[in-house]
Parts: C-alpha cells; sequence; structure tokens
C-alpha cells in the first residue's frame, strides 16, 4: 500500500484536475447556450432559400442550372467538405464524424473514386494530413461564433471545380445537433442538389411564378450559390453547437469520476493513517511492555 504522503500528493493532484474540468464545463455551458441560438437562428433561413430554389427550378423549366443537373458519366472524382472542431476534449465528437467519413473513403476507393477536401477545424486538418488526403482548401481557428467570410473561400474551391467539370458531386459531411446529449454525424450530397434537400417537395400544381431581373440565368446562379453557402455556414454552427454541448458532458464526466476517485484515494489515506497510528501505539505498548 502506498504511503500517506503519496496518497496525499495524489488526492492534491485530483483536485487539481477537478477544478479545471469543472471550470471547463461551466465554460462550455454558457458558450452552448449562445452557439444554440446561433445555430436555431439560421434554420429559418435555410428553410427559405431551400423553398424558393424549389420553386424557382420548376417555374423556370428553360433553364437548366448546373447545380441541379447529375453527371450522366460514372462518377470518378468527388468533393468532401468536412467541418469538425479546432480544439479536442469534446468527448467522441470528432471521432465519430472522421470514422463515418473513413467508412465513405474506403468505399468510394473500392468504387475507384477519388475525393479532394474541404476541412473546416483544426482536428480535421491534422486527420487528413496523417492519413493522405488530399486537401484542396481548409480553414481553421475560426472562433466561437465563425462568420460567413471565413467559409466563401475554402466553399469556391469546390464550387468552381465542380462548375469546370473537375468534380462529378460534391459532399457535406458534419455533425447534426439533436439535442444536448445527441450528435448524429451525417454524410450528404451537396452538389447536385437533389430531392433530399427538399427541392423536390414543391407542389407541381401550386408554383409559384416570377419575374426575372435581369435574367433566369443570373437570378438562379446567385440563389443556388447562395444556399450552397448558407447549408455549410448552417452545418459550422450546428457543429459549433455540438462542440460546446459534448465538452460540456464531457467536463461533467470527467468531473464526477475525478470526485469518486477522490473518495476512494481519501478512504486509502485514512487506512494508511490508520494503519500508521495503530503500528506507533503498538510499539509503545510493546516498548512500555519490556521495560
Amino acid at each position: 500500500m502506498p504511503g500517506s504522503k503519496e496518497i496525499r500528493s495524489k488526492i492534491k493532484s485530483v483536485q487539481n484536475t477537478r477544478k479545471i474540468t469543472k471550470a471547463m464545463e461551466m465554460v462550455a455551458a454558457s458558450k452552448m447556450r449562445r452557439a444554440q441560438e446561433r445555430m436555431r437562428a439560421g434554420r429559418p433561413y435555410v428553410e427559405k432559400v431551400r423553398a424558393i430554389c424549389g420553386n424557382l427550378s420548376r417555374a423556370t423549366p428553360d433553364v437548366v442550372h448546373p447545380y441541379l443537373v447529375s453527371r450522366e458519366s460514372a462518377t470518378k472524382t468527388v468533393g468532401l467538405i468536412v467541418v469538425t472542431t479546432d480544439k479536442g476534449l469534446c468527448g467522441g465528437l470528432n471521432t465519430n464524424i472522421l470514422r463515418a467519413i473513413t467508412t465513405q473513403l474506403r468505399s468510394w476507393e473500392a468504387e475507384g473514386i477519388k475525393a479532394q477536401i474541404t476541412v473546416f477545424g483544426n482536428k480535421g486538418l491534422s486527420f487528413f494530413n496523417r492519413i493522405g488526403g488530399k486537401i484542396v482548401s481548409h480553414s481553421v481557428q475560426m472562433g466561437d461564433a465563425p462568420t460567413l467570410e471565413q467559409l466563401l473561400g475554402p466553399i469556391k474551391v469546390q464550387l468552381d471545380k465542380f462548375e469546370a467539370g473537375e468534380l462529378d458531386a460534391v459532399y457535406l459531411a458534419a455533425s447534426d445537433f439533436v439535442n444536448t446529449m445527441k450528435q448524429e454525424p451525417r454524410i450528404r450530397q451537396l452538389l447536385p442538389l437533389t430531392a433530399d434537400e427538399g427541392l423536390d417537395r414543391v407542389d407541381p400544381d401550386h408554383a409559384w411564378d416570377y419575374i426575372y431581373e435581369p435574367s433566369p440565368e443570373e437570378v438562379l446562379n446567385d440563389l443556388l450559390r447562395r444556399y450552397v453557402e448558407a447549408v455549410v455556414f448552417q452545418a459550422v454552427a450546428e457543429n459549433m453547437a455540438c462542440e460546446q454541448s459534448a465538452r460540456m458532458v464531457a467536463m461533467k464526466a470527467a468531473s464526477d469520476n475525478a470526485k469518486k476517485l477522490i473518495d476512494e484515494l481519501q478512504l486509502s489515506y485514512n487506512k494508511a493513517r490508520q494503519a500508521a497510528i495503530t503500528k506507533e501505539l503498538s510499539e509503545i505498548v510493546g516498548g512500555a511492555a519490556a521495560v
């Protein structure tokens, strides 16, 4: 059994660690509320742009936008936009999304499909550098409140490659915020836009009619670009809410475990101290009896 001095040192060390995890839990809880507010504030805009894109795609059948047309040839190269966190200590959030991405990359590799990757977040950038992924653009250190300006450059790289025909499809991999205790990794197709994105949910018998200025092509082109940018920005906002929620839960679990460990060490310390006292008393009694 370790000595009382060593146990006292361990207790002090765990107590200091618990102070840190408790403080991080409180900070994450505060940031989580603000991140959830930003996430919920962006959802109506994305839903409205989705509905307008659906109406426009049906209202102008003579205009065929490349974002709405599936490539007939076999898919050879795809773009992948990955959203991760800049910091760790957030449970299995990054691990889950990167595991899902790894599985998808292996599936594409088996089909002879290559991926060009855009990464948001330090954790994803480090991961793909480690495994040798082809990174075409990235953005890191976006802070607690990312802005659209920080995302436009990396997103534009993927959009330009898709319009130039270098990519047959573009996918978005991010964590969806379900609730404080649950975040789900999700990989979905971003381009070309599919029925999953809500573009075919518009009732064809009640479609809107529009007057275009300057032209249907320019309006549709700008609107679809804004839609893609809004979807990626919303994914980053949801990932931020996921990060703070996961960190709060992880730090609370760490604080609880530290408290249990302190109690166990305190019990061991009391036993060691009692054993030392008993030994000293035995020695005193034995010495007195010998005299």
